[in-house]
């Protein structure tokens, strides 16, 4: 990881200051390199040692860091990882500009690799996660949303880019094409979990240490998971709260949304939907040989499901 970072610092550069300045804000903000690390531990468990894991790895970081800069702009976010958003330092014409260099950027580092399937993967993914962040800018403060189209955007806006980065893993180690399936269906179950978990952490974590303000979700006018189990389990006059708060936005409501959560067990059931999904992820690559690349990945199973930031 080590030299992951020093590749990511390597390849932010740019002789015009302001990228480089907003780049390496958000680069060394914080973050867990969790979608990077996917890549090392991917390569590792098929053996590959050639090098250039540590680029793809990047290449991942890359796509991720667009996709915040981006997705702060169009939540008008203003508090990422307990820091400003770059939207609010620097200004959202900046951020949405930067976010392209680093897609292009990223883009001339995976065309380095000289493998088409590489270069097919990533691109399909980041289109992929592109037709994720349309389908939640649909979404908004649209109250009918159900459980199966809001997994949708999970699978497409979040999901999608850990199943890049354990596919390419797979790619580079020379993996058989069901071995790399096995991979890939790892990182989607990883991916679909931690989101989740954001989501519950959206409602029950501590804003110190989840660097979001309880709510945040809400205020955008998100249905997320822990929101549509409320309202179709819990009574008229609490699906009543819940779709207005959805449908307007904001935290008027919030005390009684919370108590609708509270109420109809809607965190204990995406926790469990959370779990349910860590396991399909181990279960997937229960076949492979024991290493301690295989053992650091369904340790990362557990923490995407146990973590409380």
């Amino acid at each position: 990881m080590l030299v992951v970072d020093e590749v990511i610092r390597k390849r932010l550069h740019s002789d015009v200051v302001l990228i480089r300045q907003i780049s390496e804000y958000i680069i060394g903000s914080g973050g867990k390199r969790l979608r990077p690390a996917l890549v090392l531990l991917s390569a590792g468990t098929f053996g590959y040692s050639g090098g250039y894991q540590h680029e793809l790895a990047a290449v991942i970081e890359f796509i991720h860091t667009a996709t915040l800069l981006h997705d702060d702009v169009v939540d008008e976010s203003n508090l990422r990882r307990g820091n400003a958003t770059a939207n609010a330092l620097f200004g959202n014409a900046a951020s949405v500009l930067v976010g392209d260099f680093l897609y292009s950027r990223a883009f001339q580092m995976m065309v380095g690799a000289g493998n088409m399937r590489v270069m097919e993967v990533l691109a399909d993914a980041t289109n992929t996660i592109a037709e994720g962040e349309v389908l939640q800018l649909l979404n908004c403060n649209d109250a009918d949303i159900d459980e199966a189209r809001y997994v949708q955007v999970i699978h497409y806006k979040t999901a999608k880019l850990f199943e890049a980065a354990t596919r390419l893993g797979a790619i580079l180690g020379g993996s058989s094409s069901v071995n790399e399936e096995a991979m890939a269906a790892y990182g989607m179950h990883l991916g679909t979990a931690f989101q989740l978990i954001d989501d519950v952490l959206d409602y029950s974590g501590d804003h110190v240490e989840t660097g979001k303000n309880v709510g945040d979700d809400l205020a955008e006018g998100k249905p997320t998971l822990p929101l549509i189990y409320a309202m179709k389990n819990g009574t008229a006059e609490q699906a009543a709260v819940v779709r207005n708060a959805i449908e307007h936005g904001g935290l008027d409501e919030l005390d009684a949304v919370m108590a609708a959560i509270r109420e109809t067990g809607a965190l204990d059931y995406v926790k469990n939907r959370a779990q349910a999904e860590a396991q399909a992820a181990c279960d997937a690559i229960a076949h492979l040989p024991h290493s301690k690349y295989k053992q650091s990945l369904l340790q990362l199973a557990d923490f995407a499901v146990t973590r409380s930031y």
